[in-house]
């Protein structure tokens, strides 16, 4: 995937490089509008679409409360009326009977109590029913009040109303208005029911007290005919059962089966609302438990009109976005088109001299940036017709050098020649000491003035480094020892020439003759660390004061013109101890292999000093060691 991403991203790269500039001013300039635009756009209408939601959410759910408290009120009316009933004491009577009442008793109490309870009844249109339920064999039944027990036992709610011992229940249900069919068979309506127990004055059971009243009394609002096409209440009892007004314009597109699956989804969280979609369409559903009734009022709207005034507010604003920028990108490009056309001169021109003719005149005399290009390339054309001249007249230089350095190889034949035969002439007299000290002379003769290349093999520097050391050894009488400890696999590394002598001879200077010890010993190390080689110069001479020692380090690394002043204002005698020749040494490095690379000096007074040179690891032949690069030098 990575790989697939970096190839797309190489060749949108170099589309874009096969770009014009005014194209890609062009695309810029779409680019820096465009992208604020869709970025301010998206976050101000997803703003507006989540205020929306929210201002929605508030009036519908004010809605709900409006319809909770008209339950409030039905409720109270209920209860008021269900106490009515349990209270007379006229009809307690009657219920509680111990006997049998006889025909102008119940005349009477058919006149006088049960008429005017049915007066009370008909002054509460919304009551559908007050009904006294009663075990009593002793009673005798009265419609539409008081009836048998036995015609209730087989009701849904009877267990559940007996349970709870005097305290009021609520049954939300399809039921029949009246008890008694009279031989016709009329459809279930939903109603709720409010049903306690009655009891005797011993507190034994006597039977059930039910008020009843039409849901659609009850919960005004949700059956109402006057309603918002996009929002629509319903009431879900305490076994799931939903009623609503089912000719409702929102269930023509979206089934309750629907929205009573996404309730069950959503009954358990937090919130007190959930969105959904169906048919692609967005809804939003509130609802609010009703404790006494355990029951819930759910009110469900569409958002499909809100989100579609907000779409159309979006579509008007990206069209008037698209028209503004195509007009400005016309412009733009008209305007590009007039400050290049000197950028195309001047590129035309460049093509005449890269064929050849430096003779071009380039006409633009403005004084913006493209005006300076053009006066800094004329000024080029003549450093170059210059530097032409000057080239024709250096060639007879090059050649005349080429004679004088044929000159100088003669004379350095016959200073090795002349070197030869005086180091014969002591071997014939026996003086070996010179023969040898006459050796190495001519071989650093030889690898001082055969400098063919700036690199060369390890091997090769230190055979230089060993005849340095065997010509010391006349001047000071034996007093130095070397000790090369580098491996095989190493030898063939390549160095800078003459890298390893100026530390070598640092090392003699500053080391020998200054401390108890006959002779001073150097050591060079070699060994491999990561990609890098690291060699090492250490002498166990008298070493380097502390403060010295950090002078030295800073001194190697130090930019030329801060090194250039300190060393000017030091005395005569202390520009020999300035370090220069490590300083050669490390801008070499340096220059060859970059900053990573190069010297770095360690001491302890009194105990060693030991030189650090940083090398890449490079086999100047190819080599056989995998660790090591080639140097692929010429």
């Amino acid at each position: 995937m990575i790989r697939l991403a970096r190839q797309w991203g190489a060749r949108a790269s170099i589309a874009v490089g096969r770009m014009s500039i005014q194209v890609k001013l062009i695309v810029s300039f779409i680019c820096i509008i465009l992208i604020p635009i869709i970025l301010v756009s998206w976050y101000l209408f997803h703003n507006s679409y989540l205020n929306t939601i929210k201002e929605l959410t508030k009036k519908n759910q004010y809605i709900l409360d409006i319809e909770k408290m008209n339950v409030d009120n039905n409720m109270a009316v209920m209860q008021q009326s269900g106490q009515q009933a349990a209270y007379n004491k006229n009809i307690t009577d009657y219920m509680n009977s111990g006997r049998e009442k006889d025909t102008a008793e119940l005349v009477e109490f058919n006149t006088q109590t049960f008429y005017a309870f049915q007066s009370f009844l008909f002054n509460n249109p919304s009551i559908s029913s007050i009904r006294l339920y009663t075990e009593n064999p002793n009673v005798r039944e009265f419609w539409p009040v008081i009836f048998q027990e036995s015609r209730i036992k087989q009701k849904p709610w009877y267990d559940a109303v007996i349970r709870q011992k005097g305290t009021m229940w609520w049954d939300i249900s399809l039921g029949k208005a009246s008890i008694l069919n009279n031989g016709v068979d009329s459809p279930d309506i939903p109603l709720i029911s409010m049903l306690f127990e009655t009891t005797y004055e011993d507190t034994r059971h006597n039977g059930v007290l039910e008020v009843t009243m039409e849901l659609k009394n009850f919960f005004m609002k949700t059956f109402s005919d006057i309603q918002d096409n996009d929002s629509q209440m319903i009431v879900i009892n305490r076994s799931g059962q939903p009623f609503t007004k089912d000719s409702a314009p929102l269930f023509k597109d979206l089934p309750v089966k629907e929205v009573m699956r996404q309730f069950a989804l959503h009954q358990k969280s937090s919130e007190k609302s959930f969105s959904f979609s169906y048919n692609g369409k967005p809804y939003i559903g509130i609802y609010s438990y009703l404790g006494q009734l355990d029951s819930y009022l759910l009110n469900v709207v569409s958002l499909e009109s809100t989100i579609s005034n907000i779409s159309q507010q979006r579509n008007t604003i990206i069209i008037a976005t698209i028209i503004l920028i195509g007009l400005l990108s016309m412009i733009s490009y008209l305007l590009h088109s007039l400050i290049l056309k000197k950028l195309k001169i001047l590129r035309e021109s460049m093509k005449k001299v890269r064929k050849g003719d430096f003779d071009v005149d380039i006409a633009i005399t403005s004084m913006d940036e493209v005006g300076e290009i053009a006066y800094h390339f004329r000024q080029m054309l003549k450093k170059m017709n210059e530097l032409i001249a000057q080239a024709v007249s250096r060639q007879a230089a090059t050649k005349e050098a080429e004679l004088k350095s044929l000159k100088n190889q003669i004379d350095s034949h016959f200073l090795y020649n002349t070197l030869e035969n005086i180091k014969m002439l002591a071997e014939v007299e026996g003086q070996y000491a010179i023969s040898d000290a006459l050796t190495s002379l001519g071989g650093m003769m030889r690898y001082n003035l055969q400098w063919t290349s700036n690199h060369v093999r390890f091997q090769d520097e230190l055979a230089h480094i060993q005849n340095y050391i065997a010509i010391m050894n006349i001047r000071y009488d034996n007093g130095l020892e070397l000790n090369v400890e580098v491996p095989a696999a190493y030898r063939e590394q390549e160095v800078l020439k003459m890298s390893l002598q100026p530390i070598v001879e640092n090392a003699v200077k500053h080391g020998i003759g200054r401390r108890g010890k006959e002779k001073l010993t150097v050591t060079i190390k070699a060994y491999a660390m990561n990609e890098n080689l690291i060699i090492e110069v250490m002498d166990d001479g008298i070493g380097i004061e502390e403060s010295k020692l950090r002078d030295v380090n800073m001194l190697i690394r130090l930019e030329d013109s801060l090194y250039q002043q300190m060393r000017s204002a030091a005395n005569i005698g202390e520009r020999d101890g300035s370090g220069i020749g490590l300083r050669n040494v490390d801008q070499r490095i340096v220059m060859n292999y970059g900053k990573e690379h190069g010297i770095r000096v360690e001491s302890v007074q009194g105990s060693y000093t030991r030189v650090t040179m940083v090398l890449p690891y490079l086999n100047i032949a190819g080599g056989t060691d995998a660790n090591a690069q080639p140097a692929n030098r010429g």
